[in-house]
């Protein structure tokens, strides 16, 4: 193929690393033959209709090339690629896993929206919606016809793993959504409308499809128009949804989705939407859904807690409405972090810490990125944000300044100081001279403190995040970069190895500050110049302490490497490996030491490395753990200049050696003498150097290797081949030599070259000049001279080993492979790929599935031997004499898979290095970057390290994956080695077996009946290990690819029948639990994977209109010409074949698994694994085979009841499928009601929908009514808006035909009705149905109602006759089970006689109704809830007018009183299933009923009257206050509520306490009206309890009429033992407190508190104030924003303080101080003169008494006021628990000066003291400063006298 000429158009985007590759600059050419190359395959596969393997395969490649070049194609091709993908993803049949395959490769196409504008590509919504009905609510999965995968895997972190892994499935739900994302900025500009009127008709509140409503709203609504659209956009809906979400007030699952939807919507359209009337809603609402804990017992609504919003979008909104003319957002998230402020103090903790720790987090990395869209992102198509409404600096100062103290509180947080360094990180980009001075203060002290390490941890990881601001300083903190060198000083003594985690990250601390600056002493300039700042003076005279500073840091590193020699950490039996955590800190240590030499100045190194020479040379260390840390640190100084260091270490280590080798006695030791065993493995770690710096000393080391090689020590030896290892991939591997943070070094001269200007400066990425080293061709010789030296002579020994001509003992062996190993992995970069012919005929297919080569940097030299190929020859040869001569020689083993998985493998890098290497890039990238201006302002050493990761990643990608012969030996003999003997050796070879499968195109196919030969029953010679083996081949590991489960039909045809006949092998023993084990995990693994596989692999017309113009588009165009019709032809063939091939497979493995399961002597265990697996095979588009059907009919009467179950949903799905489809018509819901369509939306009752309701008067009694009634059977059909065409049901005789005979039927109908018309049969079933499963665990199935409704709905009364008899004797019989098996028959009946005849459906009932009455008069403790479900479910979505005879039957009489109270409840319960599945629908029962209940409201039994309570709450569900929204035909709380206000007014009237008055006979006289009353009072507080948290408003205007009567019952101690009606008050106080209020109810409640406060009852006044705390905090914005209610509650609580009650006045001090300390009141002049006068009033004198007189109890009114106002001053003090106000000081001088006032106020005086000092204690120090000399000496006296102790 000609090199084609390069592209004319700008790419779309590409990825900029490659042009810095060292061969950049082939790459060119090279991106345009790959492209030109997808896109002429892909074109072609789709016009082939081959989707796989071709589609497939190429759209994988087409994600490879997004990987490795980014977007580099046209604007044209990448609309084209983006519109064939749309079209594949869309097609109706297609696989559930390639349609995830093509949508990840679709999101990552459309994933950078700028590139393409909505001129560009425009995108149909309704196909997504359509995929999104099908898969997520799929009306057939749970019938076990469709098996999605649903294994929630979070997603890898590196866009490498995204192809590799297309195995690993996430969840489809995620990508599905993601793709709607995507895709939506591209929905054209009628999509809105169209959605709304697809989705408003679904908006029913009461029914779960509002939440189906609004997610989809959420997901597809655009909110991207350009403004000259809005008009067609939000703004058809915002409206209306702002109203709706307004108005709801108890957290509804669909709320969340609600704030989400319009938290888009404000980022997307910032300054187009004015918020400010929303805005205290907002936050009071944000503020409510933190749930945060008030007062000290409060009851939360669960709810609240699993349906809060998601912070994220919170804060999205946040920021997105701030700025503007208005600046009202900033004022309320001030008043929302001053309300919350204290929340943050470390001693607090709860689960409600993580939301505020993630608030904090977000905040500022959302006003972060707002900036940055607004000042420094590049103009797209994207809507700009309008001048007015940009932030403005001032905006941004306001913002820090009102966050900055909770986040400072933060860093010390229980759960870590994670979130409050990232929140630092970001606010420091924006305003560092607000936010770093702060954490230093904190940080200088803590670096002192020895006594609070987590102090330390906590401040240094903050300043590790701002450390980027710290050190550039830049114009608003010139100051900062003094402070650098001051703290790296101080944090020396972190290094410090008795603490592990202050060690840590001290070297992360001075890590991150040496990569921001060059560490070169300037000192010398300032004799020099005089032009220099006054900041930059003082830093030149600082940077003369750099030297002193790296020679400190290296005698703390040496002492910490001195108290880690293995000798001094452990006895000598222990282990001699590194512990883990010995491991991080080697790490920590090296790269902290590599960095700052590889930052410093020429001068400072070399006496650094002289440092460390000596320290090298004078001693020797053990190998393990010390030794490896100072080889360590060498070697970073080697790597750092390698021309000084190499000079000193190389001579000294080689003479040391061979002075140590000279005699050849040493070659023989087993144990070596330590010196050499050191020297060895410096040498060997000093050469991980540039490779051309180690060429003058080829010589010396090659002598050093001879010496060493062969060394009989294996210490000794291994050390050897690392040198080996090392010098073989200095020389050949492409690597970057330096990391330096500027460019070129800075070894200039100080005149030239001014390296303060450097400090903090980001890498340029245009010149980076990265020095690169390619291998020269005499650094290749090198290597190819040690390869022939050491390599060569080995594997002919090896080879003559294993031909018998030479006896070695296994050591050598050992010996020999570990050089080997050793060499391939040094050199696997220059080494070719192994050869072979492709392994041809594994799939068919009509397009080329060629591999592509990359070039990575090295010519390969093909004159030399390709030791590759050598070592693969050799190790099989070897591999096959070991496992038949010494098989148990495993140590060898283990080095042979190695080293056979880096000969298919290794390259120059392994993957899961790269893998790491990729996150850590990844995560340094996060905490040093600087999101605010964006453009890759990274440091020069991370941006080099990302182009080293993209060579790394080529060539990763480089050999492609063609699968050769050469590949298949090598994966046969590791299959081999899967099956040996020996544990160990299976183990590690089935790791490498299962990457090597993973690799390569199609190699399952061929590897599969290899595994299987294993299982074959009629094999003798397998042994156990074998057969365990194959098993743990076939399961694959949990990443990985499972055999057992391939996505194909002819995998599975293979390996399921194989596992399930496995069971009659001689090797399978099911008295091994191994083997057991096994069997379970494969049946459960491929259960949990298996996804239904396509039978049909059409592809549209439009895919291949799309795919012709891809062929043709230019730039790179393909020289390939169309396809000729004959090749369409026969693709059109091969389609059709596969289809009919599938088809066959699908039939053979079900006949095959049938076969299977026949077979005599197959274990139990077989049994069950096979019908699992035939439970799988059903499908909702092909019904099963007869035989199939059969045998699951009679696998229902199985012995054992898994295969009962199995069988119960198979025969439920099996009925499913043999449906006949119902015919619906269209009718037009105006002319049946005889009213015009409203011209605006009105939800709820409406005169166009009244004739869907229940009216008793016009019931279908009669067949005429029956067939002329038109059903609607779903709920909220109509209540919002009808949908643009509505489908009813037609008529009896244009539906399947009912009551067939035998011969009318398909034969698989004839296999179910003979078994069910058998008396026999059925009463085995019911008999196997009534057992107990699980005792007390069991719950109504509704697997088995599937069954039965499926058959009533297939075959309609067939099969009643012979089930009749059953079901009498069912309901006559009170045990639990056989009541449930009679509840889902029934419910089954119901709902199975959808579309029975009337006559039919009256006989129906004729028999149910007496069965029902039965029932409901046996029912008991452990039915009612299985009754219950029955009837909610046989009401669920149907016309109530149809079930006419149920709803009559069950409110006959409800609360008859016979059976006693729990009948009753229970019969309550039933009814209320039945009517809340009715909604809106039957206004008439609900009337019907209360007016049945309201004389009963006084019950007696408790249970009866909570039952009552959660009636009521469904009966006035439906009466909503939700805007547009009709006033509802069903009962409406307000009129009730009066008539109850009537019945309690005795009540209310009366003064004297009210005590529970039970009087268990109802007989005895007629009671008193109070006695009534109370009685009464208790059904309502378990209504009001009941519907606290479900109903969607809560009618406040009638509960506030109640409040006076609760706050006089409610109890004021904490105390269980109060009665039933005192508790209830109480939580019924809790609930209503957190109500959420609207603005206009504010007065009326303030109305009735301050009504209450004038009340004789103490125990009322008392209740008020916990109400009002919790009341406030819950709605604080809604209050704040109503001046008038501030003042009434600030006059309510200072009366309140004035209280005669002692308690009272206490609960008033602590609301006061609660209100403040929230900010709701402040501390301000009046109110504190008002304290001090009230403080002034005179005691009354202390009479003297006579003896016999009564003593004075009563406090004169003086003394209340003189307590008031110390209660006062209390309040205040008290308001601030973690600092001191400036007012402060003067209101505790005032305080102490009542110390030795009379009793309550001396209490008082000594709490509020003692509470000062408990609060204040830790942070002593710094609030002392604010207090004057004489007032400290008077607080020490107080705090610390006698009397504080009296």
């Amino acid at each position: 193929m000609a090199p084609l000429p390069p592209p004319l158009l700008p790419p779309q985007k590409e990825i900029v690393y490659n042009k810095l590759l060292p061969y950049g600059e082939r790459l060119e050419g090279e991106a345009a033959r790959f492209l030109a190359q997808i896109k002429d395959n892909l074109a072609r596969a789709v016009q082939l209709q081959e989707l796989w393997p071709g589609g497939l395969f190429w759209t994988r490649k087409l994600s490879t090339y997004i990987r490795l070049y980014g977007r580099k194609f046209s604007r044209e091709d990448h609309v084209l690629f983006i519109k064939l993908l749309y079209e594949l993803v869309t097609i109706p049949k297609l696989e559930i896993s390639m349609m995830q395959g093509f949508a990840r490769l679709l999101i990552n196409l459309l994933k950078k929206k700028e590139l393409l504008s909505r001129d560009d590509l425009e995108l149909p919504w309704r196909p997504l919606y359509e995929m999104l009905e099908r898969i997520l609510y799929s009306k057939t999965e749970h019938l076990g016809l469709n098996w999605f995968p649903n294994s929630y895997r979070p997603g890898l972190s590196s866009p490498k793993t995204f192809v590799l892994n297309v195995l690993h499935r996430c969840s489809v739900e995620s990508v599905l959504k993601t793709l709607v994302k995507s895709c939506r900025p591209y929905f054209p500009e009628d999509a809105t409308a169209e959605m709304l009127d697809e989705w408003r008709p679904l908006m029913c509140p009461f029914d779960v499809t509002m939440q189906k409503a609004i997610t989809y709203f959420e997901l597809f609504l655009p909110t991207t128009l350009p403004p000259e659209l809005h008009q067609k956009g939000f703004k058809l809906w915002f409206d209306e949804f702002i109203g709706l979400w307004v108005s709801v007030q108890n957290l509804p699952q669909w709320e969340g989705h609600l704030v989400n939807l319009f938290a888009r919507l404000a980022t997307d359209n910032i300054g187009y939407i004015d918020w400010d009337p929303y805005v205290p809603k907002i936050f009071t609402r944000i503020l409510r859904s933190l749930n945060l804990p008030v007062g000290s017992n409060q009851v939360v609504v669960p709810r609240f807690l699993t349906n809060a919003y998601d912070v994220g979008h919170a804060v999205m909104w946040i920021t997105a409405m701030m700025g503007g003319p208005s600046k009202l957002v900033q004022k309320h998230l001030s008043g929302l972090f001053n309300s919350i402020a204290s929340f943050y103090h470390p001693s607090n903790n709860g689960r409600w810490l993580n939301k505020l720790m993630k608030l904090l987090q977000r905040l500022p990395s959302g006003v972060v990125r707002r900036l940055h869209r607004e000042r420094y992102k590049k103009m797209t198509w994207l809507t700009p944000v309008p001048d007015s409404h940009k932030l403005t600096d001032q905006d941004v100062t306001d913002f820090v300044e009102c966050i900055i103290q909770p986040v400072l509180l933060a860093m010390f947080s229980k759960t870590g100081s994670l979130e409050a360094a990232q929140a630092l990180q970001n606010l420091a980009l924006m305003r560092p001279e607000l936010v770093i001075p702060p954490v230093l203060e904190k940080t200088y002290p803590a670096l002192e403190t020895l006594t609070e390490p987590h102090q330390l941890t906590a401040t240094l990881s903050c300043v590790i995040g701002v450390a980027r601001s710290l050190v550039s300083g830049g114009k608003w903190f010139p100051e900062g970069p003094t402070h650098m060198l001051p703290l790296l000083m101080r944090a020396l003594p972190g290094v410090d190895p008795n603490d592990f985690s202050k060690c840590m990250i001290t070297f992360q601390f001075i890590a991150t500050f040496s990569t921001l600056v060059p560490l070169v002493d300037c000192s010398s300039v300032l004799q020099e110049r005089d032009d220099l700042s006054e900041v930059e003076r003082e830093l030149c005279s600082a940077t003369a302490e750099f030297e002193d500073f790296v020679l400190q840091f290296m005698d703390r590193c040496f002492g910490l490497i001195e108290s880690s020699t293995l000798e001094q950490t452990r006895e000598e039996t222990e282990t001699e490996k590194m512990t883990h955590l010995e491991s991080l800190v080697e790490l920590g240590l090296s790269s902290t030491f590599s960095t700052i030499l590889t930052q410093c100045s020429k001068d400072i190194f070399k006496v650094a490395l002289e440092k460390v020479f000596n320290f090298a040379v004078s001693n020797i260390f053990e190998t393990r753990v010390a030794g490896r840390m100072v080889a360590d640190m060498c070697r970073a100084a080697v790597k750092c200049r390698p021309e000084e260091s190499l000079k000193l270490f190389v001579p000294h280590c080689c003479n040391v050696i061979t002075h140590l080798t000279v005699n050849d006695d040493v070659l023989h030791d087993e144990e070596l003498d330590k010196e050499l065993l050191w020297n060895l493995q410096l040498l060997s770690e000093i050469t991980r150097v540039d490779g051309k710096k180690l060429l003058p000393y080829r010589e010396q080391l090659g002598k050093i290797l001879q010496r060493t090689l062969h060394l009989t020590c294996k210490q000794g030896y291994i050390l050897s081949c690392n040198l080996l290892h090392h010098l073989l991939r200095s020389a050949t591997l492409i690597y970057p030599t330096e990391y330096c943070s500027v460019p070129g070094g800075f070894d200039k001269p100080l005149s030239e070259y001014f390296p303060i200007k450097d400090w903090g400066k980001p890498g340029d990425l245009w010149n980076l000049d990265i020095q690169w080293h390619v291998p020269s061709s005499e650094e290749i010789n090198f290597a190819f001279y040690l390869l022939d030296t050491f390599l060569q002579p080995e594997l002919t020994r090896l080879e003559h080993y294993a031909i018998g001509k030479l006896e070695m003992s296994r050591d050598d062996v050992q010996q020999c492979l570990a050089i080997v190993h050793n060499c391939l992995i040094g050199s696997g970069n220059i080494l070719p790929p192994l050869k072979g012919e492709r392994v041809a005929h594994l799939v068919p297919s009509l397009v080329s599935l060629e591999e592509t080569k990359l070039y990575t940097g090295v010519e390969y030299d093909l004159s030399r031997e390709n030791y590759r190929e050598t070592i693969a020859r050799v190790t099989r040869k070897l591999l096959r004499y070991i496992l038949d001569n010494s098989e148990d020689d495993t140590k060898s083993l283990f080095l042979i898979i190695k080293i056979i998985s880096d000969v298919l493998q290794f390259q120059g890098s392994h993957k899961h290095e790269f893998d790491s290497r990729w996150k850590s890039f990844n995560l340094v990238k996060k905490s040093m970057e600087n999101r605010l201006q964006g453009k890759k302002q990274h440091i020069r050493a991370l941006l080099i390290d990302r182009v080293m990761l993209q060579h790394e990643l080529r060539t990763l990608t480089m050999e492609g994956c063609e699968y050769k012969t050469s590949h298949q030996e090598m994966i046969r003999d590791l299959l081999c080695l899967s099956t040996s003997s020996y544990g160990q050796v299976r183990s590690k070879a089935q790791q490498a077996f299962f990457t090597a499968l993973g690799t390569y195109n199609f190699c399952c196919r061929d590897i599969i009946p290899l595994v299987l030969e294993f299982l074959r029953p009629d094999r003798q010679d397998v042994t156990q290990k074998q057969f365990k083996g194959a098993l743990y081949c076939l399961l694959g590991n949990h990443s990985g690819v499972c055999l057992a489960n391939l996505h194909d039909w002819d995998c599975i045809a293979q390996t399921w029948p194989a596992i399930v006949s496995s069971g009659l092998s001689k090797a399978m023993s099911l008295e091994k639990p191994s083997i057991v084990r096994l069997f379970d995990d494969l049946a459960e693994k491929i259960h949990r994977q298996y996804e239904t596989i396509g039978l049909d692999f059409a592809v549209p017309e439009k895919c291949l209109e799309i795919a012709v113009l891809l062929q043709k588009s230019e730039h790179p165009s393909s020289n390939f010409t169309g396809l000729c019709s004959e090749e369409i032809q026969l693709g059109i063939q091969r389609q059709k074949e596969k289809n009919a091939e599938a088809l066959r497979n699908y039939e053979n493995l079900v006949n095959m698994l049938l076969d299977c399961v026949e077979q005599r002597n197959l274990p139990w265990k077989f049994e069950h694994i096979s019908i699992g697996f035939l439970s799988l095979l059903l499908r909702d588009d092909r019904i099963l085979p007869v035989r199939a059907i059969k045998f699951f009919v009679q696998c229902l009467n199985h012995d054992a009841i898994v295969v009962r179950k199995v069988a119960i949903s198979a025969v439920a799905g099996i009925l499913k499928q043999l449906k006949r489809t119902h015919k619906k018509v269209p009718i037009c819901p105006y002319e049946i009601s005889g009213n015009p369509k409203p011209s605006s939306i009105q939800a709820g009752d409406r005169p166009d929908n009244q004739w869907l309701h229940y009216d008793s008067q016009s019931l279908p009694k009669t067949k005429e009514a029956w067939e002329s009634c038109c059903f609607v059977e779903k709920t909220h059909w109509g209540y919002y808006t009808w949908p643009r065409t509505m489908t009813v049901y037609a008529p009896a005789e244009h539906q399947p035909k009912l009551g067939r005979k035998r011969d009318e039927l398909t034969e698989a109908e004839q296999v179910i009705y003979d078994h069910f018309s058998d008396p026999k049969f059925v009463e085995q079933l019911i008999k196997f149905l009534s057992l107990e499963d699980r005792k007390g665990k069991d719950k109504f199935n509704p697997r088995r109602f599937c069954l039965f409704k499926g058959l009533f709905r297939n075959f309609d009364d067939a099969f009643l006759p012979v089930l009749q008899p059953h079901l009498e004797q069912l309901v006559a019989d009170s045990h639990e089970s056989t009541q449930r098996c009679v509840a889902e028959i029934i419910a089954g009946l119901i709902r199975g006689s959808k579309h029975w005849t009337f006559e039919k459906v009256e006989k129906l009932w004729k028999l149910l109704c007496p069965l029902l009455r039965t029932a409901l008069s046996n029912i008991t403790v452990e039915t009612y809830n299985d009754w219950g479900t029955c009837i909610a479910t046989s009401c669920e979505s149907r016309d109530p007018r149809k079930l006419h005879w149920l709803f009559e039957l069950l409110l006959e009489s409800p609360l008859s009183g016979e059976g006693g109270s729990f009948v009753d409840a229970c019969r309550l319960y039933v009814l209320q299933g039945g009517l809340a599945q009715q909604e809106w629908r039957v206004p008439e029962l609900l009337h019907r009923l209360l007016k049945y209940l309201e004389p009963k409201l006084t019950q007696v039994y408790k249970n009866v009257r909570e039952r009552i309570g959660s009636v009521l709450t469904y009966i006035f569900m439906i009466d909503v206050s939700l805007p547009n929204t009709a006033a509802t035909k069903s009962p409406r709380v307000h009129e009730f509520t009066t008539r109850i206000l009537e019945n309690l007014k005795p009540l209310m009237e009366a003064d004297e306490e009210i005590q529970n008055h039970v009087m268990e006979e109802n007989g005895v006289g007629e009671q008193d009206e109070r006695t009534q009353g109370i009685k009464l009072l208790k059904t309502i507080l378990k209504w009001l309890m009941a519907s606290a948290g479900r109903s969607f408003s809560t009618a406040v205007t009638e509960q506030l009429q109640l409040l006076p009567l609760f706050f006089k019952i409610a109890p004021v101690e904490n105390d269980n033992s109060y009665d039933e009606l005192k508790r209830d008050a109480k939580m019924c106080l809790s609930l209503m407190s957190q109500g959420l209020l609207y603005p206009q109810q504010v007065p009326l409640v303030l109305q009735v508190l301050k009504q209450t406060a004038r009340s004789n009852s103490w125990h009322a006044r008392y209740t008020i104030l916990t109400y009002l705390q919790t009341m406030v905090f819950y709605n604080l914005f809604i209050f704040l924003n109503n001046e008038e209610a501030v003042n009434d509650i600030r006059w309510l609580v200072i009366k309140l303080l004035e209280d005669e009650q002692l308690e009272v006045r206490e609960m008033a001090a602590t609301t006061l101080s609660g209100l403040l300390q929230c900010n709701f009141l402040t501390m301000d002049g009046p109110m504190q003169t008002h304290f001090e006068q009230l403080c002034k009033m005179r005691l009354p004198k202390k009479r003297k008494r006579d003896l016999g007189s009564v003593v004075d109890t009563i406090p004169s009114g003086d003394l209340v006021k003189r307590h008031a106002g110390v209660l006062g001053l209390s309040a205040c003090i008290l308001s601030s628990p973690y600092d001191v106000p400036t007012w402060m000081p003067q209101l505790l001088m005032d305080l102490s000066a009542h110390l030795n006032d009379p009793q309550p106020i001396e209490m008082t005086v000594k709490k509020t003291l003692s509470n000062f000092r408990r609060t204040h204690h830790d942070n002593w120090q710094e609030h002392k400063q604010q207090f004057t000399d004489d007032q400290l000496l008077v607080l020490t006296d107080l705090l610390v006298s006698p009397c504080y102790y009296a």
